[in-house]
This record gives structure tokens, C-alpha cells and sequence, in this order.
């Protein structure tokens, strides 16, 4: 009973171990990205994370639940990245004017958004062209050529 009682707990530490060392990794490569843009851009760590979470964030909605699934697949941080995406402001009214717009020029409306988000963190709306090739890069390297090919198809 003691030794069944001792394997359940250390099978149970372990599985604990594994799961800590993967949320380990997986914000370890979320903090390359993030470092990354912080140095590369000279903005803060969390401009940079809310800068990169506004644009996976713009990517979920803008494609098909297969394509962002390619992008996502070898992202482990990913929900951490879309947590950190900021609303844009007058998100609602963005929705309108795409509307409005119609389908054609939703994507506009998209952008505007995005840049919304952008200026909401404190960075110019012009600094999301800054993002693209470094986070579209970022993604082929965990995800692969056809995901940063995905990626780059929305810019």
C-alpha cells in the first residue's frame, strides 16, 4: 500500500516536473520573440508583447481556423500572446466602417484597427510595418516556411 501510495506520488511529481519545464520552454520562446522586438525596435517588453499579440490577434481573425492553426502550431506561447493583444480603441466603430466599406475593404478596417491597437501601446500606428518581418520571421522559424508564408499573405 506504502509503495503504491510513494509511485502515484512521484508519478504525479514528475508529471508536474514535464508540464513546469514545457510552460518553462514555451515562455522562454515567447521572451526571444519579445526580446527580439524590444531590441531590434527599441521599445519596451510590453509594447513588444502587445505589439506581437495585436498582430497573431489580427491573424485569427482575418483567416481561415486552418491557416492561423499552421501559424499557431509552433507557437507554445501563443494564448499567452493573444491575452496580451490590446483592444483597439473604438474597436466598434472599426467594425462599422468595415461594414460600411463593405467585404472588398474590410481588410482596411482590419488595419485600422490593428493600428489602433498599436497607438493604444503607445507606439506610432507606422511601427506595425516595423513588426511584420520580424514576428513573419519569427513564425517560419517555429512554424515553418508555409506558416510565414500564411502570415506575410495578410500584409
Amino acid at each position: 500500500m506504502i509503495n503504491r501510495v510513494c509511485r502515484n506520488a512521484l508519478c504525479s511529481a514528475c508529471v508536474l516536473l514535464l508540464l513546469m519545464s514545457f510552460h518553462t520552454a514555451a515562455q522562454a520562446q515567447v521572451e526571444d520573440l519579445v526580446q527580439t522586438l524590444s531590441s531590434q525596435l527599441g521599445i519596451s517588453g510590453g509594447q513588444a508583447s502587445g505589439g506581437a499579440g495585436a498582430l497573431f490577434e489580427y491573424a485569427k481573425n482575418n483567416l481561415s481556423p486552418d491557416d492561423f492553426a499552421t501559424i499557431a502550431k509552433g507557437i507554445p506561447g501563443m494564448d499567452s500572446m493573444l491575452i496580451m493583444a490590446p483592444e483597439p480603441e473604438n474597436s466598434s466603430a472599426m467594425g462599422k466602417a468595415g461594414n460600411v466599406l463593405g467585404d472588398a475593404d474590410s481588410s482596411l478596417g482590419g488595419m485600422a484597427g490593428l493600428a489602433s491597437s498599436f497607438e493604444s501601446l503607445g507606439l506610432n500606428g507606422d511601427m506595425v510595418s516595423k513588426f511584420v518581418p520580424i514576428v513573419t520571421d519569427y513564425v517560419g522559424k517555429m512554424s515553418g516556411d508555409q506558416a510565414k508564408q500564411i502570415l506575410q499573405g495578410l500584409f
